[in-house]
């Protein structure tokens, strides 16, 4: 049970590296997490959940297919959701602090195995 406020600008902070996300929080069966980015992450699908997306610092280019509508700039302040099933990828020019709200069966890079791929028990600071 949470006992005390969660600063999201103070857990990005804290963040050791980039495209390294950690759960700060759950909701039901979401999870909050936040994420520090910076150049371009590997594209992706997610074949059963949705993904949001929330700028806390920065902007985030999400990739998609032009069929779904081309790419799209996030700017601080300013959430987006990837529906499930549109093949994305995210990149950021300057090093861009985000906060994601994900199902807990959210895989990072949608079943595709990548350098950058970090597990759930990764993201949880278990791994």
């Amino acid at each position: 049970m949470q006992k005390l406020p969660i600063s999201l600008e103070l857990a990005c902070e804290a963040l050791p590296e980039l495209w390294s996300p950690r759960v700060v929080g759950q909701v039901n069966d979401q999870f909050v997490k936040v994420a520090r980015v910076q150049g371009e992450f590997p594209w992706h699908a997610h074949a059963r959940e949705d993904e949001l997306f929330l700028v806390l610092r920065g902007c985030l280019r999400i990739g998609r297919e032009e069929a779904d509508g081309g790419a799209v700039d996030v700017r601080t302040g300013e959430f987006f959701v990837v529906p499930r099933g549109v093949r994305h990828n995210t990149s950021a020019a300057e090093e861009t602090w985000i906060a994601l709200i994900e199902t807990v069966s959210t895989e990072h890079t949608g079943g595709e195995e990548t350098p950058l791929t970090r597990s759930i028990a990764e993201q949880l600071g278990q791994g």
